[in-house]
């Protein structure tokens, strides 16, 4: 199991995205969101090779990987390193993931 480092963004985006859902959908929704979020941090974990690098290849970013979320339209996108997991964002599918990934190599650890 190889520990998820989260980049300061990242954490961000994980509140942001929280706080979102919790003024538009309401508590019970953004507590989901949440746990969700969590669980699918915890898979990368685990079997950080489950994600899909499509995202990454699509935007010539190569090793960025990304893992969705359950039941919500975004995902973790981190590279796998062989002693940790550098989460780099948490985006949602209607953000413009080009322009935002653009700025992320794997060298910018």
């Amino acid at each position: 199991m190889s520990p998820a480092r989260l980049r300061p963004l990242a954490e961000a985006d994980l509140v942001e995205r929280t706080r979102h859902y919790r003024l538009n959908a309401g508590d019970d929704v953004a507590e989901r969101f949440f746990d969700a979020a969590i669980d699918a941090l915890h898979a990368v974990e685990r079997m950080p090779g489950t994600g899909s690098p499509r995202v990454g290849e699509l935007c010539d970013i190569p090793g960025l990987t990304v893992r969705r979320i359950a039941g919500f339209p975004c995902g973790w996108f981190y590279f796998d390193y062989r002693d940790h997991i550098d989460v780099v964002r948490l985006l949602a599918d209607a953000q413009d993931l080009t322009a935002i990934l653009s700025a992320f190599t794997d060298d910018d650890e």
